[in-house]
């Protein structure tokens, strides 16, 4: 490859669009804007989602629903995950080592889903009550 080789990709480059420059050309006389109407005329654009004065669809529509900030921070953990990890004692750091919580996490939780049989203990991490229990009953503490 040299400097005086190289090209833009193919179709990456196009001509500007030139017109009022006559009938032949394509776009004489209206410009490709069609007969009059607001959208033929300099400045004549309006907002995304006017109608023309009408009530706006999404103003029409009832508010609804709710969408938390702060879930991307929290995760939850299974039993079966802490049955299959190597660590006795298991915090936050130790579970996104391992790749079971995202980076983004500030808090988990241990929740009943599945079974453990093994002693862990808990730094940290909250539990539900049924899984507290079954970690307990295995002979592991939360903290």
């Amino acid at each position: 490859m040299q400097l005086n080789t190289i090209q833009p990709a193919a179709g990456a480059k196009h001509s500007k669009r030139r017109v009022g420059r006559g009938i032949g050309s394509g776009l004489g006389k209206t410009c490709g804007r069609g007969h009059k109407g607001q959208k033929s005329r300099a400045g004549g654009f309006h907002k995304v989602g006017f109608e023309g004065g009408q009530m706006p669809l999404q103003r029409r529509l009832p508010k609804r629903g709710f969408k938390s900030t702060t879930l991307k921070f929290n995760a939850e953990i299974n039993l079966d995950d802490l049955q299959n990890l190597v660590a006795e004692e298991i915090d936050l750091l130790t579970l996104k080592a391992v790749g079971l919580v995202p980076e983004l996490a500030r808090n988990a939780k241990v929740i009943l889903s599945g079974a453990i049989s093994r002693k862990v203990a808990l730094k940290g991490v909250a539990a539900t009550a049924g899984a507290k229990a079954a970690i307990e009953a295995a002979g592991g503490s939360v903290a």
